[in-house]
């Protein structure tokens, strides 16, 4: 019989202050919730962390809250034991220590780096892959979630699909438009809150905190929330995961941005629009287009090219006005199509179930 593979370690550099550290969280919970397994997460910035985890400490070195061993990853890290599983997210370097520890185990633990998520067709390929260390007794295997069975695939913890149906049936019918807001600085949020504001349409604008309520603020002046026209502002406090992810539900349509709140977008099944993390020489770009050309086939022709317009403006700041009023009037089919959508991802394995038995293959 194999070995269980029951103590892991999760390695954090937090870069892009919420996608990171958000991805690494929900993975942890749900190895501890789902599988059974004992995680350490280690990150260096605990600050990026406490919003979506209230209760913690930033000052506490180590502290356990959901099940997770939260642990400060410091350049002085002291290894007192070594996972058999070691989940380096998104090539943050692992310490030297830990991995002369690594090296020195026997048997070698299960190294994993987790990569970012890209509907790239050359991430199918390159999915679990090894890599021998160049001097050290230690295989790295690459990890690639993903949107097809080749992939690792995404983060989806246990009956969410049916949890969220629930919650939506619940909730009244609102004959407002409502709209989240999380993005990044370069987003033309102005020019959104202008189209909004003249809108004959009814809307409430749901922003979140940090560089999307930083540009409404810069636009509108004051602290909100603001009124224009029948357009109603309203920013949001930071708030745990599981609330966040029933505010995607809520909405109409919804703004996201990097990985993370990318993918609780796609569960939720509603129409968003997506701005990735810039890259240099725009390799964001590359990304973008190859997502769209997934997640457009079946679409009708007219839906499918107001969703990639209005992805485009958003991401380029460039006809935004014709592109978001093209995608409200082909707004019923593509929600249609996002809950189908959903439900086509949902036939996959999720992420951390199809990690697990990764691994476990690996001893």
């Amino acid at each position: 019989m194999a070995p269980m593979q029951l103590n892991w370690d999760i390695f954090c550099r937090v870069i892009d202050n919420y996608g990171d550290i958000g991805i690494c969280w929900r993975l942890a919970r749900q190895l501890v919730s789902e599988h059974g397994k004992c995680v350490r997460l280690w990150v260096d910035d605990l600050h990026s962390l406490q919003p979506l985890c209230p209760e913690i400490d930033v000052l506490s070195p180590r502290q356990r809250s959901h099940g997770v061993e939260i642990c400060h990853w410091s350049e002085t890290v002291a290894v007192d034991r070594v996972g058999e599983v070691i989940i380096e997210a998104f090539a943050c370097d692992m310490p030297v220590a830990y991995l002369a520890a690594m090296a020195g185990t026997m048997p070698k633990p299960c190294w994993i780096n987790l990569e970012y998520l890209t509907a790239e067709t050359w991430a199918d390929g390159c999915h679990g892959m090894a890599s021998p260390h160049p001097s050290l007794p230690l295989v790295k295997y690459f990890y690639f979630p993903g949107f097809s069975a080749a992939t690792g695939g995404l983060l989806r913890e246990r009956n969410l699909l049916a949890i969220r149906d629930a919650e939506i049936a619940e909730c009244p019918r609102c004959e407002t438009l409502e709209i989240s807001l999380f993005c990044y600085d370069s987003a033309p949020v102005g020019e959104l809150l202008d189209i909004l504001a003249e809108s004959p349409v009814a809307a409430r604008l749901h922003v979140a905190p940090g560089q999307a309520l930083a540009a409404v603020t810069a636009h509108f002046g004051g602290s909100g929330p603001w009124q224009r026209g029948k357009l109603s502002v309203l920013p949001f406090e930071f708030m745990p995961q599981e609330d966040f992810d029933r505010l995607l539900w809520r909405c109409d349509i919804n703004f996201v941005r990097g990985e993370d709140s990318f993918v609780r977008a796609q569960w939720a099944g509603r129409a968003f629009v997506w701005q990735p993390y810039r890259q240099a020489d725009e390799v964001h770009l590359h990304k973008l287009e190859a997502f769209l050309e997934r997640y457009s086939i079946g679409l009708s022709a007219r839906s499918a090219a107001a969703a990639v317009d209005l992805f485009r403006a958003w991401n380029s700041g460039q006809g935004l006005r014709p592109a978001w009023e093209s995608f409200l009037a082909a707004s019923p089919e593509i929600a249609r199509h996002n809950r189908q959508w959903a439900a086509k991802l949902a036939g996959d394995p999720d992420l951390a179930g199809a990690l697990v038995k990764f691994c476990a293959s690996k001893v």
